[in-house]
């Protein structure tokens, strides 16, 4: 996880809040389908979908200053990192292909990962909240 980050010339930032694998509708995407209980789809869509948000406002991945990950247990270790909720290998794939800087063995943005007993709907594992800087 990243350190720190210093921002310097952006004209503003985009605050992206609960993020989660649903439809509009606010239903798990795929319900009874393939992001029901699958950690891996559903870390896939929000970070699909924070992609798509912060181009559609101005920025893009290249710009994150922060993310916070919310996962829902099990915690078999105690730990957050040994939930198989929490899928950093998801991250890894998919900042490797859309903005390499922020794979876990570059530089990624600083980041906080908190476990949960639960989120908003029973069928989510995973919630991420998004900072970005809005380039000059």
């Amino acid at each position: 996880m990243g350190e720190g980050t210093v921002v310097t010339g952006a004209k503003g930032f985009v605050f992206l809040a609960g993020n989660t694998a649903t439809t509009d509708d606010y239903e798990p995407f795929k319900k009874g389908g393939g992001a029901v209980g699958d950690a891996a789809a559903q870390w896939r869509n929000i970070l699909t979908n924070i992609k798509s948000d912060l181009e559609e406002l101005g920025t893009s991945l290249d710009h994150l200053i922060k993310l916070t990950f919310f996962v829902k247990g099990p915690f078999p270790s105690g730990g957050v990192l040994s939930s198989p909720n929490f899928r950093q290998d998801v991250m890894d794939e998919f900042f490797a292909q859309h903005c390499p800087k922020h794979c876990s063995y570059n530089n990624p943005p600083p980041s906080e990962l908190i476990g949960v007993a639960a989120l908003a709907h029973p069928d989510l594992v995973a919630e991420i909240v998004a900072v970005a800087a809005l380039p000059d």
